[in-house]
């Protein structure tokens, strides 16, 4: 950027020299999908006229994943004169510079990090937050992810976002309290994970060529096990790592796709069943507690196989039956009390008869 040009659009927008702003070029925004700065401070992007510019276009795109459609900004035309533009009108536009003003307090990842950063304060931090350690936040962790769980199952957007938001507290507090005491900080956690992505999606990222998610997923695990060797992790196997504390199914099935990952599955969905069918019988043919208990584990770690076959998450399927059986429970009980009988009196045909009415109803 010219420093000319820099003075010029300050000067043309009227914003004040040591204003919290944030110089972008154009370039910037070749090939990428989010604006490349914070939301939560105003910018100013320069270069809009650049020969090689990526294009109004490439700007109000990545400005539509964070800006909202009708959000004003400030075009300076190229004749000089400023233009109040949305974002939605952006792309048909033309211009020397484009200022876009901040969004508002609260919406950058920064902002969160220091709002924490502020509850674990020694001084004018909340006493709650800054007696908190890994292991007391465990149980909060595990409570917020099974409230996510939850609204994800009932695909409601608006509760996603907010335990989305609970679910993101526990990891920023986490990693506040582990700057504090020199384990790492929150920079570490993003680079690690930018490294980790960006290194097993050569696909994406590289020259690696891929026919089919089969294929992306064979090539995850390889680079996985380079990933052990280099370690020094050399006896870690494929199924090795796995936090043994998950859901049964959600294991079972975990267990499985990484297996099936380097080869170990069934060639065809018919091996699948007849293996559903075979723990059946022996389920039937147990004669024990023992046998009884470990057979029917064999037909669960089955059903879960035809669950994956079949692209359905095991877990999710049977929390939805759960809830389906509580719905329509508590259907019968409803009836059953508006009729002032007792449940344990009932004939089974007459609870029988209400479980129908409750499958048929809408309630």
């Amino acid at each position: 950027m010219q420093i000319k040009q820099i003075t010029s659009a300050f000067s043309a927008l009227g914003l004040e020299p040591f204003s919290r702003i944030t110089l972008v070029d154009m370039a910037d925004f070749t090939g990428v999908h989010m604006p490349p700065f914070p939301p939560d401070c105003a910018a100013l992007i320069l270069g809009l006229n650049a020969p090689d510019g990526a294009g109004l276009a490439g700007v109000t795109q990545s400005l539509q994943a964070v800006y909202p459609l009708d959000f004003t900004l400030q075009l300076l035309g190229l004749d000089g004169q400023l233009q109040l533009v949305t974002v939605a009108q952006l792309s048909e536009k033309k211009g020397q510079a484009l200022y876009v003003p901040a969004l508002g307090p609260g919406y950058s990842f920064e902002a969160f990090q220091e709002i924490i950063a502020h509850l674990r304060a020694p001084e004018d931090g909340c006493p709650w937050d800054k007696e908190q350690t890994h292991l007391s936040l465990r149980k909060h962790l595990l409570e917020e992810s099974y409230e996510l769980l939850a609204a994800l199952d009932e695909q409601d957007p608006e509760k996603m976002r907010e335990e989305f938001g609970d679910l993101l507290l526990q990891i920023v507090l986490n990693a506040q309290i582990a700057s504090e005491s020199g384990e790492f900080n929150m920079a570490g956690v993003l680079k690690g994970i930018h490294d980790k992505i960006v290194r097993r999606h050569p696909h994406v990222f590289g020259e690696t060529q891929v026919d089919g998610v089969g294929q992306v997923l064979a090539n995850w695990e390889k680079i996985k096990a380079g990933e052990r060797k280099k370690d020094g992790q050399l006896h870690k196997g494929v199924l090795d790592g796995l936090p043994l504390v998950l859901p049964a199914l959600t294991q079972a099935q975990e267990f499985q796709d990484r297996a099936a990952r380097v080869g170990f599955d069934w060639p065809e969905i018919g091996g699948v069943l007849a293996k559903v069918r075979e723990e059946i019988e022996e389920v039937r043919q147990a004669t024990s507690p023992e046998e009884l208990t470990d057979e029917l584990g064999d037909l669960f770690f089955a059903l879960v196989n035809l669950a994956r076959w079949k692209k359905i998450d095991a877990e999710s399927a049977v929390r939805a039956a759960s809830l389906k059986f509580k719905k329509r429970f508590k259907y019968v009980e409803n009836r059953v009390q508006e009729m002032g009988r007792l449940m344990p009196e009932m004939a089974l045909d007459e609870l029988d008869e209400l479980w129908n009415q409750a499958k048929r109803s809408r309630e």
